[in-house]
């Protein structure tokens, strides 16, 4: 838990991805994060955490439906979402934390 303090204690917005390998949504949402990561460049990261290797962070973090993604800044939870997403759509959400 406290790498995890240390990736979300940042001033720039983190984009997490839980995710399962098995899960097909979860897959389907690969390329849209890495085309978020592109667009982003080095005003945002893009973190992906799998759910089977840190089970006790997703319980700690409620994880429940996947793919689940949440937006950190500064050590603060500002955004959080369960299901696929457009690459627009997180783009802009992560731009209103630059």
């Amino acid at each position: 838990m406290s790498k995890f303090g240390e990736l979300i204690e940042t001033n720039v917005p983190v984009l997490l991805d839980f995710y399962a390998e098995r899960d097909s949504a979860c897959k389907m949402m690969h390329p849209v994060l890495r085309d978020v990561a592109a667009a982003l460049g080095d005003k945002a990261r893009v973190i992906k955490i799998d759910v089977e290797k840190n089970t006790a962070l997703a319980e700690a973090l409620r994880v429940k439906g996947l793919p689940t993604l949440m937006i950190y800044k500064e050590g603060e939870m500002k955004w959080r979402q369960s299901g696929e997403q457009d690459a627009t759509t997180l783009i802009d959400l992560v731009k209103e934390y630059v």
